[in-house]
């Protein structure tokens, strides 16, 4: 057995490392968005921020099998990968800036307009016209750079499907692809900033068949009529995003 694999192994907290997993699965499946939100506060428990987010991105690329496949045909394609382009060109941006800004200031900064959209969004705020590529490019450069300071892309992305008023199965669609095939495309950025370690890959691979059931079980539970249930579960993701955000919990 390879020396990575052994010392993945025998890691404290595992078994809690992988029901977080399956939790964070479900949530994806079933609202499109918020595994990170909450995978990372609770796996850092017991792993570096660096290697859970290294494992948590390669576990996630089962997605691509598990949940796009169904997504794929109601999601709006051209704008949602207008949005994907934009955010894999500035991410590592957000990389950058995550290593010379105040961390602090910046998740405070993240975390207040976070909640400052959404209690707008719950006050009934909506867009005016259908976003343009312009203003979807903008979001999806925005989501990047904040990702990449946060290690957090659905809050920013979640808030403007929103705004836009789309159905809930669109809306969780758009943000489902984005967030899977982002994640993929920022691995090979993540390897060459050396995050991805061996170890964390091992821990990658134990998590996959973990987390696919969770995406599977989380996609059973959604129900396109139930829109108004879908809305206030996306909201209270991104309420417990910007409250997590807050570095009063560092």
């Amino acid at each position: 057995m390879p020396d990575a694999l052994s010392g993945v192994l025998a890691l404290d907290g595992l078994v809690w490392i992988l029901g977080v997993t399956a939790l964070a699965g479900v949530i994806y499946g079933f609202a499109g968005f918020g595994s990170a939100l909450i995978f990372m506060p609770l796996a850092t428990i017991w792993l570096e921020p660096a290697f859970a987010i290294a494992a948590f991105s390669l576990s996630a690329v089962v997605s691509l099998f598990t949940v796009v496949p169904r997504a794929w045909g109601v999601a709006d394609k051209p704008a949602t990968f207008t949005m994907i382009g934009a955010a894999f060109l500035s991410a590592p941006l957000g990389i950058y800036l995550l290593r010379v800004l105040d961390v602090d200031l910046i998740r405070t900064a993240v975390a207040g307009t976070v909640l400052g959209t959404l209690a707008a969004l719950m006050a009934g705020w909506r867009y005016a016209t259908r976003p343009g590529f312009a203003a979807r490019a903008g979001v999806g450069a925005a989501t990047g750079i904040l990702g990449g300071l946060t290690g957090l892309m659905g809050p920013i992305v979640i808030l403007f499907n929103l705004g836009a008023g789309n159905r809930a199965d669109v809306m969780r669609a758009n943000t489902l692809l984005f967030l899977t095939i982002i994640t993929i495309l920022v691995l090979p950025q993540m390897a060459f900033q050396g995050m991805l370690s061996v170890s964390a890959l091992w821990l990658g691979v134990l998590m996959m068949p973990v987390y696919a059931i969770g995406t599977r079980c989380g996609q059973a539970l959604f129900d396109p009529a139930y829109d108004v249930l879908y809305r206030r579960v996306a909201y209270g993701i991104i309420a417990l995003a910007g409250v997590m955000g807050l570095p009063v919990w560092q």
